[in-house]
């Protein structure tokens, strides 16, 4: 899957985030992944606040994730979180990598659909302000 617009985020895995063998617990791949993409909203000027502001939350209706290879404590990683799909839901890839050796450790993908703040009514068809937002990379 090719990306419409992409956006890395650097990252040194924390020691709260391990278990006592220094390996990062699984659930935390996640929170790496919102890292990514709340750096990518923002590079389209499209973050949490101005989806909001425009009348929609967007929240993840379906998200996998595929672990290849452990990620241990203060190891420094490279997420990049891509939107692949826009039309009917917002879809975007997500890849985890050492920073140093470019070994991919984890892929991923989550899918968000905007919900209208005024009604709660799911968009069958993404907002136009989100087609704005992209205009520029497509």
């Amino acid at each position: 899957m090719k990306s419409i617009v992409s956006e890395n985020t650097h990252f040194k895995i924390p020691f709260f985030d391990c278990d006592p063998m220094a390996i990062c617990w699984h659930g935390h791949y996640v929170k790496y992944f919102e890292l990514a993409r709340c750096d990518l909203f923002d590079k389209i000027n499209y973050g949490y606040k101005m989806m909001r502001d425009s009348g929609y939350s967007w929240p993840i209706i379906d998200l996998q994730i595929r672990y290849i290879k452990p990620m241990i404590y203060e190891q420094n990683i490279i997420i990049e979180a891509g939107v692949v799909e826009y039309e009917n839901y917002l879809k975007i890839k997500y890849e985890i990598r050492d920073l140093e050796t470019k070994k991919r450790l984890t892929k991923g993908t989550s899918k968000q659909v905007a919900i209208s703040l005024t009604d709660s009514v799911m968009q069958i068809i993404a907002p136009d302000i989100l087609r704005e937002k992209l205009a520029d990379y497509l």
